[in-house]
């Protein structure tokens, strides 16, 4: 129904809050964090103190040998900024399990986000469905809560936009950025336009699958009816509806980082390991 909302779970704004927290410490596993979010962390000179230079900055080393009050000077550590395209079209809310893949994507998602922070890079999000929704990187925990929160309710109508929002995305960023996509793919144009945006910026895809599009065990011949565009079709319970096996070795000839994410088994160990081995979000240290 054209407009209508639905939540993709039952948790409470709170238990929701504490999941993604937990996933985010579990995905941060192994990996040193930044506590400083600009002061700096890479000394670069000492200069003579100006008025207004605070106290606790006077390099007190060379303040003694040259008799003059000298203070510290640092470099913030600049890190790449991070954005999230989160699929929201129909497909990613048609489920057969409790959890669609768009709860579990919106789920790692927030989990990205809050590692991301941790590691002292800004976290931007982009809907790739047909409804508009772009949120600018930012270090600010509460506006990535914001956003989750928003995300959480969902529409039945969207259509997918991949192509054309990574199209708009890549003719906008000023400088090189970690990309990371959170969907099904179910648009052809989407492998193209992933590929095209690889030559500039570091892309990751992680590709939401449900168990009913690797097949239908025990059912026959059926007639159903496609989420986005409503188009019936006729298809059979041994059909797999996508070869997630072409698309992971397309991306990966490509240079891109690609797994694929079962939605009936558990991941947060495997996604762990897939974030560790590929140094994703210890990337972009400049």
């Amino acid at each position: 129904m054209e407009g209508f909302l639905e939540t993709t779970d039952t948790l409470s704004s709170r238990q929701f809050h504490i999941a993604v927290k937990r996933l985010a410490d579990s995905l941060s596993y192994g990996t040193d964090r930044s506590p400083f979010l600009g002061s700096g962390l890479e000394y670069v000179q000492s200069r003579p103190y100006q008025w207004g230079d605070p106290i606790r900055s006077i390099d007190w080393r060379i303040t003694g040998k040259t008799g003059r009050i000298h203070v510290k000077e640092y470099e913030a550590p600049k890190r790449l900024p991070c954005y999230l395209l989160i699929d929201t079209s129909a497909s990613m809310t048609v489920a057969s399990t409790a959890r669609s893949k768009y709860a579990t994507a919106l789920f790692i998602a927030g989990g990205l986000a809050f590692a991301c922070l941790d590691r002292a890079s800004p976290v931007g999000v982009i809907g790739v469905g047909s409804r508009e929704f772009h949120i600018e990187p930012s270090l600010s925990a509460d506006q990535v809560m914001q956003w989750l929160h928003r995300l959480r309710h969902y529409r039945f109508d969207e259509t997918t936009a991949i192509a054309t929002k990574l199209g708009d995305l890549a003719n906008r960023l000023p400088c090189r950025s970690l990309i990371m996509l959170l969907s099904d793919l179910h648009q052809p144009e989407a492998e193209p336009a992933i590929k095209l945006m690889a030559q500039r910026h570091d892309c990751i895809v992680l590709q939401l699958r449900d168990p009913a599009e690797s097949g239908l065990p025990g059912i026959g011949f059926f007639r159903g009816q496609e989420a986005e565009t409503g188009r019936l079709l006729t298809g059979h319970g041994r059909m797999k509806w996508l070869e997630h096996r072409n698309v992971a070795e397309t991306l990966r000839r490509a240079g891109i980082d690609h797994l694929t994410i079962d939605i009936d088994r558990p991941y947060a160990h495997e996604l762990r390991y897939f974030l560790q081995a590929r140094n994703v979000l210890s990337r972009g240290a400049r």
